[in-house]
């Protein structure tokens, strides 16, 4: 089958998809309005709450919720065929990722920026508000310490890579210091400043690596890059939204978007065939990437690509407190994970295109690949033209930056640059990353404060510097220390369980809000695809749990708790949620 296809199809259906469901609920069952104040002009303290244009606004929310998972799901679910992966991804994101994003972050703007826990607890209880601002706390170490773990694989002992990536740093922090500071709401020139200092770093990236100096500087090993990740963690966390956060999103939104638009004209160019099977025999388990099969291992693999949890912090952290008019929740919620949805499609396509031996080499231990009974096709070549080895490089990074660099080194004028496309691609999926890891500490610092408030009410207090010093080193030693002690094949899976869990949840608590405002008719938009997530979950969580018990270790004794903890806190939300429904429904109680 010929890639194009594929890209033609997902057009299409995202497409269609924003034009007629998404302009269906933001009008029809959401009602937004226009001429509502938002927490962004009535609470504006300039750290959090920041009035921000929408097309600044979109690019931090985009990079902010498209971390690591529709880049690297997406790959490493290959291995089920390419057919499963892309229905998944393109009704996923329709019915279920796009209307989960906008209605948290519908949610969160009409309770002033709270966040979901706050939330649940006004529409469900104080012990349904407790439990869930525990279960997402442990949800969101468990994200921020997979997503890390992709860039340290893709990062160490790679100067080139490694400089060029933390090049992006302080040319965000310039960019932002110009638009607010020394030319406010500048946001052309602060844009073309900040994409012509990018293009230098990344044009000159790959020659200043090679420095005999700069390489020794930048030459990495995995344990100084698990330290770096959380200390820039912190730092994105106490900084002013405005300084760092806010502008390296925006920044990294052109890169990716830009990167996701070259790849697919790319491929209509090039027309690669997809040389991975509609569906592989380990759709039914005992898959060298995968263990499990298929259903349910499909949804807590893609994860980001098609709905995810995680987008429930963003959509109730840092987004709602910069919105400036209530009909921009539509193009930034709903139309950033269809975008999402997209990227995810173009990963797929990257690492489908791919020989199979070739794909499996590279996502594969060495020790477990000479068991398969393949030969690598094109892959000593290719480690030839990098420089680099790539077999055993797991955790799907390598192998789709190796898919992205393959598309685009057979365009004209273009060949000859494998490994310049290469870096390149390994620079587009850290970026991607790194935004994730930078608005998920600070929300993970939002809802560390919200529940210690709880017990010292000082903690609560927004501006409170103390507070926000230590709440996120807390909060960043917890994911910290998961990163530092984790790998790709035991932290991804429990990743994956527990941030499909936390989505059900979300729209289980997107169902009730819809409820008590008297729009009951509509509650089948969330309630449904949030009722069949649930038991797909819990089926994923108990088959991880009996592999993490094979593991017969301190590492796999603790994400086997760690897992039943998650299930059992989920579980409590979702019959608290479900009870109130049938309170609400039975009573008829005014909206």
């Amino acid at each position: 089958m010929n890639a194009v296809i594929i890209v033609i199809i997902s057009i299409c259906v995202l497409a269609l998809g924003y034009r007629y469901y998404g302009l269906f609920i933001a009008t029809r069952v959401l009602k937004l309005d226009e001429k509502r104040k938002t927490p962004a002009e009535s609470e504006n303290d300039g750290q959090d709450y920041y009035p921000t244009n929408k097309y600044l606004l979109f690019g931090h929310h985009f990079a902010a919720i498209a971390g690591a998972g529709p880049l690297v799901g997406p790959v490493l679910a290959a291995q089920f065929g390419y057919l499963p992966g892309m229905l998944w991804i393109l009704i996923g994101a329709v019915v279920g990722g796009a209307v989960h994003d906008v209605v948290v972050l519908f949610a969160s703007v009409r309770y002033h920026g709270q966040s979901l826990s706050l939330i649940a607890e006004d529409l469900l209880g104080k012990r349904a508000g407790i439990i869930a601002s525990l279960a997402i706390i442990f949800i969101l170490m468990l994200t921020l310490a997979g997503l890390s773990l992709a860039v340290v694989k893709a990062l160490y002992m790679s100067p080139v890579n490694t400089l060029t990536v933390l090049s992006t740093i302080p040319i965000a922090l310039f960019m932002g210091y110009y638009m607010n500071r020394i030319r406010p709401f500048d946001y052309l020139g602060g844009t073309v400043i900040g994409l012509v200092m990018l293009t230098l770093v990344i044009l000159a990236g790959p020659f200043l690596g090679h420095i005999p100096l700069v390489s020794s500087l930048f030459t990495l090993g995995e344990i100084p890059l698990r330290v770096m990740i959380p200390v820039y963690g912190v730092l994105a966390a106490i900084l002013p939204v405005w300084l760092l956060l806010c502008p390296r999103d925006y920044l990294s939104t052109y890169l990716k978007i830009g990167t996701i638009l070259i790849l697919a004209v790319g491929i209509f160019i090039v027309q690669p065939d997809i040389q991975m099977p509609a569906v592989t025999d380990y759709v039914n388990g005992g898959g060298p990437v995968i263990p499990g099969p298929a259903i349910p291992f499909l949804f807590i693999t893609i994860a980001c690509g098609a709905l995810s949890g995680f987008h429930a912090i963003i959509g109730t952290g840092t987004t709602p407190k910069m919105i400036t008019n209530e009909r921009d929740i539509l193009p930034v919620g709903y139309g950033a994970m269809l975008m999402e949805g997209f990227v995810a499609i173009i990963a797929l396509i990257a690492a489908c295109s791919m020989i199979p031996a070739d794909y499996y080499a590279i996502n594969v231990p060495p020790a477990v690949y000479s068991t398969l009974g393949m030969v690598p096709v094109q892959l000593p070549e290719l480690e030839q033209m990098i420089g680099e080895t790539l077999s055993g490089r797991t955790g799907g990074a390598v192998s789709l930056a190796v898919g992205m660099a393959a598309i685009f080194s057979k365009l004209p004028f273009l060949q000859g640059l494998m490994s310049y496309w290469y870096h390149f691609a390994i620079l587009f999926e850290a970026a991607f990353v790194l935004t994730a890891v930078d608005t998920g500490t600070r929300v993970g610092r939002y809802l560390l404060q919200e529940l210690l408030g709880r017990f010292i009410p000082r903690f609560s207090e927004k501006r409170w510097f103390p507070g926000i010093i230590i709440t996120s080193i807390l909060f960043t030693f917890s994911w910290g220390y998961l990163l530092y002690t984790g790998e790709i094949s035991t932290i991804w899976p429990l990743f994956g369980m527990s941030n499909q869990l936390l989505a059900a949840t979300a729209l289980i608590v997107g169902t009730t809000l819809l409820i008590k405002m008297g729009r009951q008719r509509y509650m089948w938009v969330t309630a449904i695809p949030g009722l069949v997530m649930i038991p797909i979950t819990l089926d994923a969580g108990y088959l991880n749990i009996l592999n993490y018990l094979k593991m017969q270790s301190a590492t796999g004794y603790l994400l086997t708790g760690i897992s039943i903890v998650l299930m059992v806190l989920m579980v409590m939300v979702l019959a608290e949620a479900i009870w109130k429904w049938h309170v609400l429904l039975a009573k008829k109680a005014p909206a």
